[in-house]
């Protein structure tokens, strides 16, 4: 299974860069996972252009309404959906500062949050390369993680 983060904007904050950057790299041993920067705007052109770009995806919108996971927890629905067989590409969307809209909401196969907290949307992308570069090892038998 094919992993995409779709993200509104680069990221200005050059220590988000650099982490992006460091996850990217350090998740090409267990596969990869394609970074998609979308242009950043106003909520519905964000939206629209997330969902393009996530056509024929399993999508997952990361938003403070959605399901807060542990890692583990996190892990297992990751395996699941990949143990489905139908899902060829697993799709983050992380909007811009003003968060998604309803409609793209609705049209996402799973709404997850990071955090109780509310996160500015280049941390929320830093975050989850981390969860990500954590599930992968945590299923390659690595030592990175600990429960």
């Amino acid at each position: 299974m094919h992993t995409r983060i779709i993200v509104a904007g680069k990221p200005a904050l050059g220590f988000v860069r650099d982490g992006v950057e460091e996850y990217l790299k350090r998740l090409t041993r267990f596969g990869g996972c394609e970074w998609v920067v979308v242009k950043a705007g106003g909520p519905e052109e964000v939206s629209a252009r997330l969902l393009d770009k996530s056509t024929g995806c399993f999508r997952v919108a990361l938003d403070e309404r959605g399901e807060s996971l542990t890692t583990r927890r996190f892990a297992d629905r990751i395996a699941a959906l990949e143990r489905r067989g139908d899902v060829k590409t697993l799709a983050f969307l992380i909007g811009a500062s003003d968060g998604h809209t309803a409609e793209l909401r609705d049209q996402c196969d799973w709404l997850l949050s990071l955090s109780a907290l509310t996160l500015q949307h280049e941390m929320a992308a830093l975050l989850l390369m981390e969860q990500l570069y954590r599930v992968a090892s945590l299923r390659a038998g690595s030592p990175y993680h600990r429960d």
